[in-house]
């Protein structure tokens, strides 16, 4: 999901009263905490000059600031400030996603999220230890349920830059404004419910290999955004998976 409201709100943070259980889980690992590493600073320190030229066009075009932070949930329940180039104007409110059209978005911030470019700051994270290369997203705390099963489970292992629903879901901006009725309420109880499905059918079966084939498939859905089919708000709400 991409979004990027200025704050969530005072009382969007999720009660995490019952702790996340780290080993009752069936999530297999993928690839080891210092390859995650080393390949988040590699990219990072390659792509140096990008992260300059967004930052340019960023202050340039809609002022500051350049970057922009959000909570998400990460593992165990444990919210973290996750970062993007900023691609909305400041201080302006609205649900905590965003669909294709989104008066909020700068000019220079749907080029951003067009190239992917506005998620490059997230390598940070990686590097922290907040995020894997690949694992579930995460996702704004004001949408997790940490009491919820499929929740619970997810929240067991690090979310990441990328994993097969974000492929599949590449344009969810898009889908979203395919959607007439309350937008929020059909992200809730249909599209997130679809999203954890598919985050723990992939964790079930992971492995390191897994995890290198999603990075390819996730370099290749950027560079040729068209090459696969996605999945069609009619395919979504015939999966059958809601909200319990």
């Amino acid at each position: 999901m991409s979004s990027e409201p200025c704050r969530a709100p005072a009382d969007s943070t999720v009660a995490t009263s019952s702790p996340v259980p780290p080993d009752s889980s069936r999530a297999r690992p993928g690839l080891p905490r210092w390859a995650d590493v080393v390949v988040a600073v590699v990219v990072l320190v390659l792509l140096t000059p990008v992260l300059a030229a967004c930052a340019v066009l960023v202050l340039a075009c809609s002022g500051r600031p350049v970057f922009f932070g959000q909570l998400r949930m990460g593992r165990r329940a444990r919210p973290f400030r996750l970062y993007k180039f900023r691609t909305m104007r400041p201080a302006i409110g609205g649900p905590q996603f965003t669909a294709d059209g989104d008066a909020r978005i700068t000019w220079i911030g749907r080029f951003l999220r067009r190239t992917k470019c506005d998620e490059i700051p997230q390598l940070w994270n990686v590097v922290k230890g907040d995020m894997s290369l690949v694992g579930p997203r995460p996702e704004s705390v004001a949408y997790v349920d940490a009491s919820e099963a499929r929740w619970r489970e997810v929240l067991t292992v690090r979310p990441g830059l990328t994993d097969p629903v974000t492929i599949a879901l590449r344009n969810e901006e898009a889908l979203l404004r395919q959607v007439h009725e309350d937008r929020e309420e059909f992200y809730v109880r249909t599209l997130q419910p679809f999203k954890l499905r598919g985050y723990l059918d992939y964790l079930h079966q992971r492995s390191w290999r897994t995890d290198v084939h999603v990075l390819r498939e996730t370099v290749l859905a950027v560079l040729l955004p068209d090459r696969a089919p996605q999945p069609t708000l009619d395919d979504i709400k015939a999966s059958g998976v809601t909200l319990r």
